[in-house]
């Protein structure tokens, strides 16, 4: 009878892991912008390098400047990167969205609740090889936000996150969603955080250590660092050795390292480095 009960478990797990495997490469192009080529990244597989310009409109680093390109990039290869780390990725994230399904219907109920309006929102952030790709997060701002400047350039940003906009920011729940993210392939577990697509400085920073040519993580090395108050080239620093000493163990030593980010993590600037930025500004 155990036993029994057991292969109908299974079974059922490996019929949602088709269902959701199908569904996955059906969504795969539109996540990637493969429908929409004017939204896709000039710069992909180029190597760039970022040009200081006060001409230009400040940027979610809170400096003014362009990239330009300046070679190819060589995306970093290797047994453990082009199989057993997407294995893994599979493994977890089908795991994590099966586990914390109660978890996702709570938060979304909750979210409608407090403000009426999409449960999650999406933004363009740069994949592998500086590939855009759409991230997903739980909704944790007023519907009443203004949708034209990031959050970085808004007054005061605190008035427009909801009570459970509070909540789930401190304890990190809002990423929650990018775990199917991660198990659509255009994330990792483990990787450097993946930048907004006009975080110019810290792409080209980034560059320098070949932290673009892997994919992006839910956590990473540089996460459990430090976090929002590392300055750019020590946050693109970290991510380079995290890259440098990819495997296994290290993937565990992040992921063990991570765990204590959803009792609260006092090391989230509202804004990211662009706030930062504007807090040293005013002091």
């Amino acid at each position: 009878m155990f036993w029994t009960i057991v292969g109908i478990i299974l079974l059922c797990l490996l019929g949602l892991l088709a269902v959701l495997g199908l569904i996955a490469v059906i969504l795969k192009p539109s996540s990637v912008y493969s429908n929409k080529p004017e939204q896709k990244n000039p710069f992909e597989g180029k190597k760039v390098i970022f040009v200081e310009d006060e001409n230009d409109k400040e940027n979610a680093d809170g400096v003014r400047g362009h990239l330009e390109a300046a070679g190819d990039s060589q995306p970093r290869r290797g047994l453990y990167i082009s199989f057993w780390k997407r294995v893994l990725d599979i493994i977890l994230s089908f795991g994590g969205l099966v586990i914390l399904s109660p978890v996702f219907l709570f938060l979304s109920l909750w979210i409608i609740f407090d403000d009426p309006g999409p449960v999650l929102f999406t933004q363009k952030r740069l994949g592998r090889n500086k590939q855009f790709f759409k991230l997903h997060k739980f909704r944790s701002m007023k519907m009443s936000t203004p949708h034209d400047k990031p959050t970085h350039m808004l007054d005061n940003p605190q008035q427009y996150i909801t009570r459970a906009g509070r909540f789930i920011r401190k304890h990190s729940l809002d990423e929650l969603p990018q775990i199917w993210d991660i198990f659509i392939g255009n994330m990792s577990v483990i990787g450097p955080r993946p930048g907004l697509w006009n975080q110019d400085l810290l792409t080209s920073e980034r560059d320098r250590y070949g932290a673009n040519d892997v994919k992006p993580g839910l956590t990473g090395w540089a996460q459990i660092n430090g976090r929002d108050e590392l300055e750019i080239p020590v946050k693109a620093k970290l991510d380079g050795d995290y890259v440098k000493n990819i495997g296994f163990k290290m993937d565990c030593k992040c992921f063990l390292g991570s765990i204590g980010v959803f009792k609260g993590d006092k090391s989230v600037v509202e804004g990211g480095t662009g706030e930062m930025k504007k807090k040293e500004k005013r002091e």
